[in-house]
């Protein structure tokens, strides 16, 4: 039997329970019946905190040991994924950690209001409060008052399921299947079973020029990287880095390229509605990696995202690239056939909104 769960990195762990609106603590009440509470919680260092009333069942477990759990379902995986007639290889890839820990309370007033500061700043990350400090009149009263708990981490265990035990044949197949249904959160599953699996080869539509590595699904961190590649493309002169950045986390498909050092050298992006329209923008491939062929793979990945290869108007545009698009079948608008009603092409520009940008 080849093991299926492995244990996860310390700071993984701790960064899976930072990232966690809620978890589950499990303890007991003083005649020892169990409890089990969905609560919210922060990390603060090496515990976990969490606030509550001065008198009920979360202060009557003050002292006790505890257990806070936290999951996070990556993917799901049919039977059919990998045999056509058995059930047995449908399965649930995950992540989730275990903490243990004795419940202790704080009692200090400032670290008290750190611990709600960090809560505010957890769950409304936009502001829009005055800070909580443990001196300020308006929140004194309320500090004093409210029960705040942390449990130290006495013991972290975090697990992953991720296709680690999966024979690189098989977990090609996966990875196909997973692109082939295309899924919402199916891209983002794909690169967290890669990074599970680093040795494991690419599949077959992520193959890219040698020393290159094609990403079907970017995110937050690579904003800013996105941003930098574009920074003196002509198409953007007139466009600020933030809304570069907006621009790119609002993308229904973005794809990209690192290198061996895991530095962004190409992205692309696309918005569609998944079946009539879709449009291309800001396809970039860092200098130094272009005539490689990455520009070419970069965009046969876009066109192929799942947000993208349905829909059956692709467009963009293009000061000096036609002939990388015309390798797919673009081809230029006036060269189709007219439309069988009169239309006129309208656009609203709200030239506020970009200055205040």
């Amino acid at each position: 039997m080849r093991k299926e769960l492995h244990r996860m990195e310390r700071q993984e762990a701790i960064a899976l329970l930072e990232r966690s609106h809620v978890f589950h603590m499990a303890t007991t009440r003083p005649d020892g019946t169990p409890v089990l509470r969905t609560l919210h919680g922060v990390v603060m260092g090496e515990a976990i905190a969490f606030h509550g009333a001065p008198v009920g069942e979360k202060s009557e477990a003050v002292g006790r040991p505890a257990v806070v759990s936290v999951e996070e379902v990556v993917t799901s995986i049919p039977s059919y994924f990998l045999d056509p007639r058995r059930a047995c290889p449908a399965t649930t890839y995950f992540r989730s950690v275990q903490a243990h820990g004795v419940i202790q309370p704080v009692t200090d007033l400032a670290e008290k209001a750190a611990v709600l500061e960090a809560f505010m700043r957890k769950y409304q990350p936009e502001g829009g409060y005055e800070p909580l400090e443990a001196d300020n009149p308006l929140y004194r009263g309320a500090i004093a008052g409210l029960m705040v708990c942390k449990i130290p981490f006495e013991q972290l265990d975090g697990k992953a399921k991720l296709g680690q035990n999966r024979r690189p044949e098989e977990l090609g197949v996966i990875l196909k299947r997973l692109w082939e249904r295309g899924l919402p959160s199916d891209p983002a599953a794909i690169e967290l079973i890669r990074a599970a699996n680093p040795d494991h080869p690419a599949p077959e539509f992520l193959h890219a020029p040698a020393g290159t590595r094609l990403v079907c699904q970017l995110g937050a961190p690579d904003a800013a990287a996105a941003a930098d590649l574009l920074a003196e493309s002509y198409w953007n002169a007139a466009t600020t880095r933030e809304q570069l950045i907006r621009a790119h986390l609002g993308a229904s498909a973005w794809v990209g390229a690192r290198d061996e050092e895991g530095r962004l050298i190409a992205t692309a992006r696309a918005m569609s509605d998944g079946a009539k329209h879709a449009w291309v923008y800001d396809v970039m491939v860092a200098p130094e990696w272009r005539g490689q062929g990455l520009g070419k793979a970069l965009v046969r990945l876009l066109l192929d995202h799942p947000k993208v290869r349905d829909a059956v108007f692709v467009r963009l545009g293009t000061r000096d690239a036609q002939g990388l698009y015309t390798r797919f079948g673009f081809e230029e608008v006036g060269n189709l056939p007219p439309k069988p009603y009169p239309s006129t092409e309208m656009v609203l520009r709200r030239l506020a909104l970009v200055t205040r940008s």
